[in-house]
């Protein structure tokens, strides 16, 4: 191999993912605006044992990340969860309309966290945290453009600003549960079952989004690092850092506030939680903990929706622009700018209330679809029948609870979603379709 082609090699090899940046990917994905947007909700539901249904939702995810390793590796794919639906089921309808609804859930969660990076950023700068507020619209803004200006600029800088901006966040929150752990009022957490059994299925349920994220790392797997090593350990070892943020972080929030104290402050629960034993300075230092969550989440999620609109694109269920990638570094940049304007378009004029429900039912209805899909396939892909079919189980149970409270306490939010699964599901049944090819 003569000089150049050591180099080439070697500029390749760089460009790559490392197992650092794969599981800050997948953190990043996960501790986003989740954490600071859904832990008043879930202390309402579970009340004491709020850390409990953290644990439980992160067993959910757990067991569905096996089997998005599994499939990952049997079929390598940028398209992740569209081309594991399109590999499951003969009929592509079933991966098409999978496909428009992951990709609007997408959407939404991007949404969610620019709308959190913008409450917190206007409430930090003085400038009120109101949605309404100008300074609240330019700061959602600029997040996205500067983050999809990251991911159209290379995979290494994307992979590097995300893996310090994901430790940087860590250790703020790991800062603020490790002090906060010393300063928690013992009766604050008694009786731990004070909302019953029930309350804590239900506040699993609906903390599950704050879960989502991981699944977007085996879309990534062309562009990382020794996948067959790297593509399980990273959604596995991602997983259990994000488990022991969110039990930690929970548990030290409901030591030191009462339920009526999380739901007056809402989104700013965590940072009035560091108050008590960090003064002002926590509630500064908790607020950009939110900026870089917020900000991490969005770099990941661009990262892997991009792709997935590309691999749309080749099996014609997207047009065929979303396939346009730039030459020198493979990124496809129409579907990264296309995502990048929806996302511009729902946060600056859509109900972000509806839009966050949405992204939470979704991301629980594609689990269970992809758990349904590792189980059917479970011989090709070399996984026991119970990781999946205890994922289905689990996931689709948490659907139906979360359709349940929705139904009672926000019926509107629920007709909404109903009628954006219609309309993707016609608009995907109006379009005629070439069967996908076939495909180890």
């Amino acid at each position: 191999m003569n000089t150049g082609q050591v180099q080439n090699a070697a500029s390749v090899s760089n460009d790559k993912l490392s197992l650092k940046e794969v599981i800050a990917m997948g953190v990043g994905g996960m501790i986003g605006g989740g954490i600071f947007s859904v832990l008043g909700l879930s202390i309402t539901e579970a009340g004491h044992a709020a850390p409990i249904a953290f644990a439980i939702g992160g067993l959910i995810a757990l067991l569905t990340g096996l089997s998005y390793a599994r499939l990952g590796l049997r079929f390598r794919s940028s398209g992740g969860s569209f081309t594991y639906l399109e590999r499951a089921f003969a009929n592509p309808n079933i991966a098409a309309i999978g496909g428009w609804i992951l990709l609007l859930g997408y959407v939404g969660t991007l949404s969610l966290y620019a709308y959190t990076f913008g409450t917190y950023g206007s409430a930090l700068l003085g400038g009120g945290g109101g949605d309404n507020s100008a300074m609240h619209h330019l700061l959602q803004t600029l997040v996205i453009l500067s983050f999809m200006g990251i991911n159209l600029y290379g995979v290494k800088a994307s992979g590097s600003s995300e893996l310090i901006i994901v430790t940087i966040k860590v250790l703020i929150l790991a800062l603020f549960a490790i002090i906060g752990l010393f300063h928690i009022q013992p009766d604050h957490l008694q009786p731990l079952l004070n909302k019953g059994y029930g309350g804590v299925l239900m506040g699993a349920a609906l903390i599950f989004v704050a879960y989502e994220g991981f699944e977007l790392i085996p879309n990534a797997i062309n562009d990382m690092e020794d996948p067959e090593r790297n593509l399980t350990r990273g959604i596995i070892a991602s997983i259990l850092i994000t488990i022991a943020v969110y039990v930690l972080v929970s548990l030290v929030a409901v030591g030191n506030l009462t339920a009526e104290q999380i739901n007056r402050y809402g989104e700013y629960a965590l940072a009035v939680a560091a108050r008590p034993f960090l003064g002002e300075a926590g509630f500064v230092l908790i607020g950009i903990a939110a900026l870089f969550s917020t900000s991490s989440a969005i770099n990941a999620t661009l990262f892997g929706t991009a792709r997935l609109g590309m691999i749309m694109a080749t099996e014609r269920v997207l047009p065929r622009a979303f396939g346009f990638r730039r030459q020198t570094s493979n990124i496809p940049w129409v579907s990264l700018v296309v995502i990048s304007a929806a996302t511009l378009a729902f946060i600056n004029l859509a109900n972000l209330e509806i839009i966050s429900s949405f992204a939470s039912a979704t991301f629980l209805l594609v689990l269970a679809l992809i758990n349904l899909s590792a189980w059917r396939l479970r011989d090709r892909i070399g996984i026991r029948a119970w990781i999946p079919l205890t994922g289905l189980l689990l996931s689709t149970g948490s659907l139906l609870a979360l359709a349940g409270y929705l139904y009672r306490s926000e019926p509107r939010h629920l007709l909404w979603i109903g009628l954006i699964y219609a309309a993707a599901t016609v608009i995907e049944l109006m379009i005629p379709r070439e069967a996908p090819p076939d495909a180890d």
